[in-house]
């Protein structure tokens, strides 16, 4: 085996794998920062042995079994043989895995190693709620889940969101002592907790979907590994939690939004809008998956929450042959809805838009100018980009050039900020 090929082994298994060695490894220390450190030594471990000595017949309980015998090397260090230690050293032969070798039985120690089949839904929702509990910020909880359940690397992380690597490794480190600190239990919360903490959970999944499907900043549009990445997480949940409907909105709002990600862009990368997007591009499979895990939330609860009603927004363009044939005055409804659930001035732009293609610019215009009145969204280019575009269609073209003029300069989307200017340059 070449190194290159066992590197991709070790990239490979611990894509799939991280997320169940670091919640096995934080049942078994009761520490959910130990584990995550010891994970990353079983890695680093990997990436010297695999492209060396091959890739191990059980590679997942090889790490396991690394991060096992790191944890027992740690508690010797701090002196600590107590029971935590006698239960991991139990039945862990001497010739285990450790620096540079394989398990002295691979089968067998592989079958001790493995956890419990059905505990591992415990350790990886357990993983989830750690990483996402609300005391840790918005940014730590989306790095920390990125890394710990995601599997992502602080590199990949930081490419992602397009800040220094140093910077989410320095977010990761405060966020397990913050978790330390606050003296956070590895465990799915008790049933009265769960509802509340799931919410965190969900938006954290919601915001690294977000920023893949419409990067905030950068040259690329759509940031696919970011957005795939959370699909990832959003099946995950769905079956760690299959009660609770939310999870399987969310899940149908990915679904049916990256379902449009192929006409989305052009051959050079460019934007698409969404009344120039070929359908017949859409990813069909994805809406059919969608549609269904929109269904499933429907059939689950007593009535859509945020996530289902934006679901059943995109599941509107997604049924629909073009922009003219879309149910909008539905649109507006559901948009209504989210708003009196969820109330933000994005969701009211987002319906004044709705508006404007139900019921024509004049109608919708009055809803954004309430929210300039209002200073809603200062810092955001959607607004004035929005407002530019209804007064293009009202024929107040010098007011419409000063809102897009506007809205460019806010955008921090090269490929976004380069339709804005197309549009002011068709503006004549």
């Amino acid at each position: 085996m070449t190194g290159r090929t066992g590197r991709e082994a070790v990239a490979a298994v611990w894509r799939i794998e991280s997320a169940r060695i670091v919640g096995a490894l934080a049942r078994y220390t009761g520490d959910f920062a130990l584990a995550e450190d010891l994970a990353q030594e079983a890695l680093a471990e990997a990436l010297v042995t695999w492209p060396r000595d091959g890739v191990p017949r059980h590679p997942a309980g090889w790490l396991l079994t690394v991060g096992r015998r790191r944890a027992i090397d740690a508690f010797r260090r701090r002196h600590a043989l107590d029971e935590r230690y006698a239960a991991l050293a139990h039945d862990l032969g001497e010739g285990g895995a450790f620096a540079g070798s394989a398990p002295a039985d691979p089968a067998r120690d592989a079958e001790d190693v493995l956890w419990d089949p059905d505990q591992i839904d415990d350790d990886v929702l357990a993983l989830m709620f750690t990483s996402c509990h609300p005391v840790l910020s918005r940014e730590a909880r989306v790095a920390l889940t990125l890394r710990v359940v995601g599997g992502l690397t602080s590199d990949e992380i930081a490419k992602a969101f397009l800040v220094p690597t140093a910077t989410v490794q320095a977010r990761i480190t405060r966020a397990k002592k913050t978790l330390a600190a606050a003296r956070v239990p590895f465990a799915v919360p008790p049933a009265e907790e769960r509802t509340e903490r799931l919410g965190s959970v969900l938006n954290v999944i919601y915001l690294i979907f977000t920023e893949g499907s419409s990067a905030s900043s950068g040259e690329h549009l759509i940031r696919f590994d970011l957005a795939g990445e959370a699909q990832r997480l959003a099946r995950v949940l769905t079956r760690l939690v299959p009660d609770q409907p939310e999870t399987h909105g969310l899940l149908a709002l990915l679904e049916l939004t990256a379902a449009r990600f192929p006409a989305r862009t052009g051959p050079d990368g460019e934007p698409v809008l969404l009344e120039h997007q070929d359908r017949r591009r859409w990813d069909r499979a994805a809406i059919r998956r969608g549609r269904a895990a929109l269904a499933r939330a429907e059939r689950t609860g007593r009535g859509l929450g945020a996530y289902g009603l934006q679901a059943a927004i995109a599941e509107c363009h997604a049924v629909a042959a073009s922009v003219d044939a879309t149910n909008w005055e539905r649109v507006v409804l559901l948009y209504e809805a989210l708003g009196r659930l969820v109330p933000s001035p994005v969701v009211d732009l987002n319906r004044a838009v709705a508006v404007s293609m139900s019921r024509g610019p004049a109608a919708a215009l009055p809803i954004v100018d309430e929210l300039m009145a209002a200073g809603s969204l200062p810092n955001s280019h959607l607004l004035p980009s929005v407002r530019g575009e209804l007064l293009t269609r009202l024929g107040r073209t010098g007011e419409a050039r000063t809102e897009l003029e506007r809205a460019a300069r806010l955008c921090g989307n090269a490929r976004e900020r380069a339709v804005l200017e197309r549009k002011l340059a068709d503006l004549g």
